[in-house]
Formats: C-alpha cells, structure tokens, sequence
C-alpha cells in the first residue's frame, strides 16, 4: 500500500513541479507575499478535485473494458517518455528567469480568479491531472493510495512553492536554477515511464 501511495507523491510531484503558468503564478505571490495562503488553497483544492475525477473515471470505465489498462500503461508511458524529453530540451537550452512585476497589491478576489482560470482553463491540467493521472492509476489496484500520495503532492508543493518563494528569492532569479529543474523533471518522467513498461 505503501508502495503505492509513494508511486502516486511520485508521479503527482513530477507532473506538478513542471514550470506553466500556475506555478509562475503561485511563486510570484510568495515572492510578493500577497494572499499566499488563498491562492495556494486554490490551487491545492483544484488538483485535488482533478485528482479524484481521473481516478474514479478510470476506474469506473476499466470495471466494463478491462482491455483499457494495457492502452493506458503504455499511452502513461509514452506521454511520460514524450514529457520528459521536452524537459530534458528546456534544461538543455536554458530559459529565462522569472520577472518579478512590481504593480501594487491586488485584491484576494482577483488573486483567487486568476488561480483558478489558470488552472481550469488550461488544457494541460486535464491531461496531466486527469487523463494522464488516472491512466496511470489503474496500473495499482489500491487506486485509492495512488490518488491520496498525488493529492498529498499537490498540497505539498503549493504551499512549499507559495511560503518558500521568499527563499528562492535570489535563486530563481537565474536561469541556470530553471534548467536544474527542467533535468530533474525529466529523469523522474523517464523513471516512471520504465516502471511503468518493465
């Protein structure tokens, strides 16, 4: 069981360190210390939810087409092989460094729309979150474990990304500290991908 719920913190934590847009986001309010703890609850609450409804989707559609699992291990491992590869090119070449923007404090309801509309009117969430997610859960029979160990991540990493900012201050303001992550990512994306096909 265990083994399982750490698989999921796993997976969840290598999808959700990605760089994007909400993450961008929830660093630049810690930095700035503007409603940190609201825009991470935001974030966090919406992953959960995601979470949750990949899981039991895939595992109410396996219980009437069995045959799904082996098209989901190998389509989990694929997108994970394809994901790690566009990290391992983004640490390669470099990008820039987050710019911190000096407008004046902006109101909590602004903030929390702002978290939101980035992460459920992006695209990739319903990929990675969902699809990918909940592909990737029907490999464990605890799914269960699975969905609490990624679930776990989301929370762990939002309000480490949303308190920490302040310390990575000088940090992430260099690039090179960009690539670091993006190669980090991909070797877990490549990890998982080989334990998922072997």
């Amino acid at each position: 069981m265990w083994h399982t719920y750490i698989q999921g913190l796993l997976v969840g934590l290598s999808l959700i360190v990605a760089i994007g847009a909400q993450n961008a986001f929830v660093l630049k309010q810690g930095l700035r210390q503007e409603h940190v703890f609201w825009v991470c609850l935001s974030c966090a609450l919406s992953d959960s939810i995601l979470i949750v409804l990949g899981v039991i989707g895939f595992a109410t559609v396996l219980q009437h087409y069995p045959e799904i699992v082996q098209l989901a291990k190998w389509g989990g491992a694929l997108f994970l092989l394809w994901y790690g590869y566009m990290h391992a090119k983004q640490a390669r070449r470099g990008q820039s460094a987050i710019e911190l923007n000096n407008a004046s404090v902006q109101g909590l309801k602004h903030l929390i729309f702002i978290s939101l509309s980035l992460t459920w009117l992006n695209p990739h969430v319903y990929l990675d979150t969902v699809i990918l997610l909940g592909s990737i859960s029907a490999q464990f029979e605890a799914v269960a474990y699975f969905a609490a160990g990624a679930i776990t991540a989301s929370w762990l990493f939002f309000f480490a990304l949303g308190y920490g900012a302040r310390v990575l201050t000088p940090v992430f303001k260099s690039p090179k500290a960009w690539q670091v992550l993006d190669g980090l990512i991909a070797l877990v994306m490549w990890s998982i991908a080989w334990s998922l096909i072997f």
